[in-house]
């Protein structure tokens, strides 16, 4: 199967991180697993997490429990920023992102160390292979309206829940 073929069944994620969100963390769970279900019915059989804290994390930990549970034909590609980008995390936090490394199929650095634009790289990186952005968003500017903006531009299909909407919006 070529790239291009593997791309129209992959899906990748982008959110904010905790302290970002103005929703409980239960209902952004109980939406990305939502759209996780749908994506799957759509003919998606590998994800990818940037690996950030919060709405990333998440969305991966959902599919890999997904997949031991009973989906075992979809895939999780975890695409880290540069190797250890976690290491000033929390402990907590630093414990669901090594967990969500081990239970990935696939670990891309997308850079081998930190430089300014190693964030943007990594999300383009996820939207240039995939075909659907699953996007959880605040409204403010960063890097997940980049994310979407840059999806847009690439003609992927972009789901977005921006908090405060009673339902999902399509772009």
């Amino acid at each position: 199967m070529s790239e291009e073929e593997k791309r129209l069944h992959r899906c990748c994620f982008s959110g904010h991180r905790p302290e970002k969100l103005n929703e409980p963390e239960a209902a952004i769970k109980a939406w990305l697993e939502k759209q996780i279900e749908k994506a799957i019915d759509d003919g998606f059989t590998t994800f990818i997490s940037g690996c950030a804290m919060g709405v990333d994390i998440w969305a991966g930990r959902i599919v890999t429990r997904k997949k031991t549970a009973y989906c075992p034909n979809i895939h999780l590609i975890a695409a880290t920023p540069w190797p250890g980008f976690a290491r000033r995390w929390s402990q907590e936090w630093q414990d669901q992102y090594n967990a969500l490394l081990c239970e990935a199929d696939l670990v891309v650095n997308v850079s081998n160390h930190y430089h300014q634009d190693v964030f943007q790289q990594r999300n383009q990186w996820m939207v240039d292979h995939s075909a659907r952005l699953i996007a959880y968003y605040n409204g403010m500017d960063g890097g997940t309206k980049n994310t979407i903006d840059y999806a847009i531009q690439k003609n992927i299909d972009v789901i977005v829940w921006q908090p405060g909407e009673s339902s999902e919006s399509d772009f």
